[in-house]
C-alpha cells in the first residue's frame, strides 16, 4: 500500500503538455537566439573601446552638473514640458469623440470603424516617423513635436478609453437607458461616472510618456530636452547629460505620484 502511494506521488504538470511541442520549444529557442544574435554583426573592437566611455558616464552620476549649461537645461525642460502638456490636451480632447465612436457599445457599426481605423493609422506609424514627417514639413523645433505627440495621443487614448468604456457595467448603464435617458444623457450619467477614474489615470500617464518621448524626439530636431541632451552627448559632457536624465527621472516620478493622487482623488 505505501509503495503504491509513492508511485502516485503528485507531479505538477507540464507547461506544454505535448512532448514534441516541448522538445521543439527547447531546441528551437535557443537556436532561434544563437542565430538572431550571430546575425547582429557585432564590432566587438568598437564595444571594448567604448567602455571608458561607458564607465565614465555612469560615474558621472555621482557628480551630476546642474549648474555649467544650467540656461540650456532650463530651456529645453521649459519646452518639453509646454509641448507634452499642450499635445496632451490636444490629444486626448480629440481622441474623446473617437474613443466614444470607437466602443462598440455605444457606436454604430460604420462610425465604430471609422473610429477604429483612424486609431490604427495612428497606431501604426511610430512617433520618431512621425517626428522625422513633421520636421521635413514643418521645420526644426517644438511645433514638430508637439504635432507628432498630439498624433501619438489620439491612438493611445482613444483606444484604451474605447476598451474602458466597452468594460463598464451593462446593469448600470441600462437602468440609466431604461429610465428614457437620450444618448447623451446615458454617456454623461451611465457611462461618464465608470470610465472617470481610468480617464484621469489615463491622461496623466499619456503626459508621462510624451514628456518622455519629447526627450527622444529632440534628437531628430523636434525640440525639447533631447535637443540639449544629445548636444551634452555629442560634447562628453556626461556630468550634463547625467543632470538631464536626473532631472527627467524626477519629472516623470513626479507625474506617477500625482497621477496616483489624482486617481485616489476622484474614485
Amino acid at each position: 500500500m505505501t509503495d503504491t502511494v509513492q508511485l502516485k506521488r503528485w507531479r505538477r504538470p507540464p507547461m506544454i503538455k505535448r512532448t514534441w511541442l516541448r522538445a521543439l520549444v527547447w531546441v528551437g529557442v535557443p537556436l532561434y537566439v544563437a542565430l538572431s544574435l550571430g546575425s547582429m554583426e557585432v564590432n566587438w573592437a568598437r564595444v571594448i573601446d567604448g567602455l571608458p566611455r561607458a564607465k565614465e558616464f555612469i560615474l558621472s552620476f555621482s557628480s551630476p552638473d546642474f549648474t555649467s549649461r544650467w540656461n540650456d537645461i532650463y530651456e529645453g525642460i521649459y519646452e518639453s514640458l509646454v509641448m507634452a502638456f499642450a499635445s496632451t490636451v490636444v490629444g486626448i480632447l480629440i481622441s474623446v469623440p473617437i474613443g466614444l465612436g470607437a466602443a462598440r457599445n455605444l457606436a454604430p457599426t460604420p462610425v465604430y470603424l471609422v473610429c477604429r481605423g483612424i486609431i490604427a493609422l495612428s497606431r501604426a506609424l511610430q512617433e520618431i516617423i512621425v517626428a522625422i514627417l513633421m520636421v521635413a514639413i514643418f521645420g526644426f523645433g517644438p511645433f514638430a513635436g508637439f504635432l507628432t505627440l498630439a498624433f501619438a495621443t489620439i491612438g493611445f487614448f482613444a483606444k484604451l478609453l474605447a476598451e474602458r468604456i466597452e468594460d463598464v457595467s451593462k446593469s448600470q448603464s441600462e437602468a440609466i437607458r431604461a429610465t428614457g435617458a437620450s444618448w447623451s444623457q446615458w454617456v454623461l450619467y451611465g457611462i461618464h461616472p465608470q470610465v472617470f477614474p481610468r480617464f484621469i489615470g489615463l491622461s496623466m500617464y499619456r503626459l508621462d510618456i510624451n514628456f518622455r518621448e519629447s526627450a527622444v524626439l529632440g534628437i531628430v530636431g523636434a525640440g525639447g530636452i533631447g535637443a540639449t541632451l544629445n548636444t551634452a552627448f555629442d560634447r562628453y559632457e556626461f556630468d550634463t547629460a547625467a543632470a538631464i536624465i536626473l532631472i527627467i527621472i524626477a519629472l516623470v516620478l513626479m507625474a506617477e505620484y500625482t497621477s496616483s493622487w489624482l486617481r485616489v482623488k476622484v474614485q
